[in-house]
């Protein structure tokens, strides 16, 4: 049968050309015999490799998927691994004027250079690219009762002497009662707190707005507003499709899934003399889009960020397919990377051009 012709949309390369299949006009598929010989004196080597030895303190040599050489418009994304560096705790008499220790400022010296970085894994652009940032809103509330009393007690905390700041706010608060009183509604709400006291000492179970609205049919305005209330982390998920198309590329393919899987996972032998007492924290990743050799003028950058998931789909092409030793036709691996840092303000405002974080 004739092979088909054209570009497959899931490796982007000519069919003649996929790796370890071949597809036929009606769209059969089968497994080719000499999957990872490109030329003829390739064909008789054999394709047995060498166990990957690595741990997490192992530096290792750039790899890439796939084998491409890179110029000046190449669009990729860099992974560099890097060792975990512990906060640790601000001194005390720096704590007020320097705040606690970020992860931002821990990995990278003033250069902007990776201080202990263990290697680099160079991956294909996305086909799917996004940064979300966010921040914290709640809805919160408080009526004119819970306003006073406040304010009361900040009379009374700045007053030059307590105890006459607390005689002059009990003597204000009786003015402004009595006040409150010459009105009709204010005196509903005095009603209904005396009436929800009474009723709660007798078993029931209703509140002072509660028993306002029964009776009166208002409630105190809560003056409700949407206040800021906290920062968030950043995440990103990437999928990448792995077709190795020959030797050398399921080579460091089975590096990358290694040496990710290793980095991200914590370690029992923290060095201490007793074993297995405490976990060690896995190292971390700063993730870079690349143009060339340079970083991407025109996507987000990313602070340090920790590996919190990992998934490779070794049968990604809905079946299971491998070559003559068994190394899968075609794979995915998706990636979760959570930010160890919030982005600030100030973050953003540093970045020279660009879209910022």
């Amino acid at each position: 049968m004739a092979l088909k012709e054209g570009i497959n949309p899931r490796t982007g390369l000519p069919y003649s050309e996929s790796p370890g299949k071949s597809t036929t006009e009606e769209g059969s598929t089968r497994v080719d015999q000499t999957p990872y010989s490109p030329t003829t004196a390739d064909q008789n080597k054999s394709l047995e490799e060498s166990e990957v030895e690595y741990n997490q303190n192992s530096k290792f040599s750039i790899l890439r998927y796939p084998k491409f050489d890179i110029y000046e418009d190449t669009d990729y994304l860099k992974i560099d691994v890097v060792r975990y560096v512990p906060l640790g705790f601000t001194i005390q008499k720096d704590v007020i004027k320097k705040g606690l220790k970020r992860s931002k400022g821990q990995y990278k010296d003033e250069t902007g250079k990776l201080k202990d970085s263990l290697g680099s894994i160079l991956l294909p652009i996305p086909q799917s690219i996004s940064d979300t940032n966010s921040t914290g809103w709640g809805q919160d509330s408080i009526n004119v009762g819970a306003a006073y009393a406040m304010g009361v007690a900040n009379d009374v905390i700045t007053s030059d002497n307590f105890f006459k700041g607390i005689l002059s706010a009990i003597k204000q608060a009786g003015v402004d009662i009595g006040t409150l009183a010459q009105d009709g509604s204010t005196r509903d709400a005095i009603n209904a707190g005396f009436g929800a006291a009474a009723a709660n000492l007798f078993g029931g179970n209703t509140s002072f707005e509660g028993v306002l609205a029964r009776s009166s049919g208002q409630i105190l305005n809560p003056n409700t507003e949407l206040l800021f209330n906290g920062v968030k982390l950043r995440s990103f998920n990437f999928t990448f499709a792995l077709a190795p198309r020959n030797k050398d590329e399921a080579t460091d393919i089975k590096k990358i899934i290694k040496i990710l899987k290793t980095n991200m996972a914590p370690t029992t032998n923290s060095g201490g003399v007793v074993k297995g007492l405490f976990l060690k924290s896995p190292n971390v990743f700063q993730l870079t889009y690349m143009k060339g050799p340079s970083e991407h003028p025109h996507l987000n950058k990313f602070i340090i960020a920790a590996l919190t998931n990992m998934q490779v789909n070794y049968t990604a092409s809905g079946t299971y397919a491998t070559y003559d030793n068994g190394m899968p036709v075609y794979m995915t691996m998706t990636l979760s990377f959570q930010e160890l840092s919030p982005i600030y303000a100030e973050d953003q405002a540093a970045l020279k051009g660009g879209v910022g974080f």
